[in-house]
């Protein structure tokens, strides 16, 4: 006779029945989990191009096929975003990248040279990338972030960057949340922004994504999120999280030029008036 069992025992499948799991990531992307400010219209198929893994979160990059086929329109079709990078057209941060997914991320410079453009990749006030043109001597030198600092197993010092880098010997007053200047053709350092007070930030992550002001104020939080006061040039402050700062240079002085707008906010009704003064409403 079976036992009755009691109506709270669950009969849990077996721990090795694993046929509903998945085998590894994901390959495809639907166009609505898309990131948002890739503005991919939410009728124009049912797939997204899935960011390869690259230097870039998969939410925070813009990929090669978008670059070209949205932004550009150099492609009309995926087909022809890959036929574009097999033809290694496409540098990024002076190296050729045949893949289209390839995730281009903040600060990288984007380099057509068959049709001589140069691009490097910023946001604009509403947190959505920008393609900013620049001119070649300011595509040979790109900002990396410092996110963390130790000493290697072999007792090498080293520096890992937002982009994935690792920056050996790097000089010794680098510090986590600096900025150094990087450059692009030999991977070398060699200017250092200190994330310091009156160093001029642009917001990489939040609400607040592209808005570019000088620091005023740090909230030290320990075991928290450390929360920093920014001032933009209009008198507008606003704070957010220490790790979504960037620093893109000293004072009043950008390391790189700033795409239109030159990261100031506008509120709904100064857009509107300056669009009704434009005669666009």
């Amino acid at each position: 006779k079976p036992k009755p069992t009691h109506p709270l025992t669950f009969h849990h499948p077996l721990p090795h029945d694993n046929s509903t799991m998945a085998r590894g990531p994901k390959k495809h992307l639907k166009r609505l989990n898309a990131p948002r400010h890739w503005n991919l219209g939410k009728m124009g198929g049912v797939w997204a191009p899935k960011p390869s893994a690259g230097p870039h979160k998969q939410r925070e990059c813009l990929p090669v096929a978008i670059i070209l086929r949205e932004r550009l329109k150099y492609a009309l079709t995926g087909k022809e975003c890959q036929q574009i990078c097999m033809e290694r057209c496409v540098k990024i941060d002076g190296k050729v990248r045949t893949d289209m997914n390839y995730p281009a991320g903040f600060m990288d410079t984007i380099e057509l040279e068959k049709s001589g453009d140069r691009f490097r990749l910023l946001y604009d006030t509403k947190g959505r990338f920008v393609l900013h043109r620049i001119q070649k001597e300011e595509a040979e030198y790109k900002l990396c972030r410092i996110q963390k600092v130790y000493v290697t197993a072999k007792k090498v010092p080293v520096a890992v960057t937002h982009d994935g880098r690792t920056l050996r010997y790097p000089d010794p007053d680098v510090k986590v949340n600096d900025t150094v200047k990087v450059s692009i053709a030999t991977g070398k350092m060699s200017d250092i922004f200190s994330f310091e007070m009156g160093a001029m930030v642009m917001v990489t992550k939040g609400h607040n994504a592209g808005r570019v002001g000088q620091l005023v104020h740090l909230e030290k939080h320990d075991g928290s999120f450390s929360i920093v006061t920014v001032k933009d040039k209009k008198g507008n402050s606003f704070a957010t999280r220490q790790s979504n700062v960037f620093v893109i240079g000293k004072g009043d002085h950008p390391q790189v030029t700033l795409p239109k707008g030159r990261g100031i906010k506008k509120t709904i009704l100064q857009e509107r008036a300056e669009a009704e003064a434009r005669g666009d409403l």
